[in-house]
């Protein structure tokens, strides 16, 4: 089926779920920016390549905090104007970010791009559900989700190839145009979306939300398992690549471009399966990371293959938490805790991932991260078992 062959209701709704496509492909493009224009920065900034290394590291604790936050002091505002303010922000952080005078603005800027980051991503994750049918709703929600893979695929290396020919600010710039076009854009197709009136519960009169019930609570700690494991190992891939498999530029980039790749790939097709049973899913990807992340020291050879392997696992981990989420009814709150949740792993799997690469070896990191996702498919299977996920 096609745009052309559908109802205009109906293809408007699906015009508005591309749009929060490019919304998070937005987001997370802005997220990792200073990537690959960190000693640009640092050097027309005047600071060291480490100072300047908290650019990527402020965003993270800030969208975490701002995920739940922004989901109940926004409750009963219509998620359209909370979407639009939000990309507006965005907007307003990289444009700041091009024009920053020194250091301090700079961070300031970074600062507002992760306020932006955890609220847009928190209300997008779970728009699925609100403009496509019911059937339809995987496939929507890896749509959207789409944006992140593809923001490491294409975002980061366009950034860099602008800022070589252009300069870095204007990188930030092409992104804060980039940001204020998707506005237009985003108010165009996104329908009225109504806050929630109330929080979530439980069938049961008198329970608790159910964001704080028992099956949430076990996506939140396999979310931070899967993803402390994937990033205590993926921030050091490319060292590892160069010391342990003595690969060259080409064969980085291009490995890295083919992990990329196959997770976008992955994202696509974990959609309707999770949809179905996310549980199952989950544990799928997170073999095939373990199995990948634990070959690489002893296949020090085979970095391509495995690391297309890493990428097929690591492209379905967030749709298929986020459809757990979803399908436990965990709404708005459930899934900015999931957000949070999130952004904090991605920031401590770095920190041990460094800690283990300084202390033992780079080598070591690779069945580190293996070993939390291995634990992470392990507990999916046996907690996982008696919820209705697990049928």
């Amino acid at each position: 089926m096609t745009l052309t062959d559908i109802s205009p209701t109906t293809r408007a709704r699906w015009l508005a779920v591309f749009s929060v496509a490019v919304g998070t492909f937005t987001i997370v493009t802005s997220e990792m920016l200073p990537v690959g224009l960190l000693t640009s920065i640092a050097a027309d900034l005047g600071i060291s390549d480490g100072t300047a290394g908290l650019m990527m590291t402020m965003p993270g604790p800030v969208a975490a905090v701002a995920a739940p936050v922004l989901a109940v002091t926004t409750r009963r505002l219509d998620r359209r104007i909370t979407l639009l303010g939000l990309m507006a922000l965005l907007a307003v952080a990289n444009l700041a970010g091009a024009l920053a005078p020194g250091y301090p603005v700079m961070l300031a800027a970074r600062v507002l791009t992760g306020v932006s980051i955890g609220g847009f991503w928190a209300f997008a994750a779970g728009l699925g559900a609100r403009l496509v049918p019911q059937a339809s709703v995987g496939r929507a929600t890896s749509i959207i989700l789409s944006g992140v893979s593809v923001a490491t695929v294409l975002g980061v290396p366009a950034s860099t190839v602008v800022s070589s020919f252009a300069g870095w600010r204007t990188a930030f710039v092409a992104v804060g145009v980039l940001a204020v076009a998707l506005l237009a854009v985003l108010a165009a197709t996104l329908p009225p979306l109504p806050g929630e009136e109330a929080p979530a519960r439980h069938p049961g009169s008198g329970e608790r939300r159910t964001w704080l019930s028992g099956p949430l609570k076990l996506v939140l700690v396999l979310t931070v398992l899967t993803i402390s494991g994937h990033f205590a190992a993926y921030t050091y891939v490319q060292p590892f690549l160069e010391q342990a498999s003595h690969a060259g530029p080409a064969l980085i980039s291009t490995t890295l471009l083919l992990y990329g790749a196959a997770g976008v790939v992955s994202n696509f097709t974990a959609g309707s399966r999770a949809a179905r049973n996310p549980k199952r899913v989950l544990i799928t990807r997170t073999v095939l990371m373990t199995m990948a992340m634990a070959a690489l020291p002893l296949l020090t050879g085979l970095p391509l293959p495995l690391l297309i392997v890493w990428g097929l696992g690591y492209g379905g981990v967030g749709v298929a938490l986020q459809l757990w989420i979803m399908r436990e009814g965990g709404g708005e709150m459930g899934t900015a805790l999931f957000v949070s949740a999130f952004n904090l792993s991605v920031a401590f799997g770095a920190f041990a991932g460094g800690r283990i690469v300084d202390g033992v070896s780079i080598s070591a990191v690779m069945p580190a991260g293996a070993a939390l996702t291995l634990v992470s498919a392990v507990a999916a299977g046996i907690w996982g078992r008696s919820r209705r996920t697990g049928s």
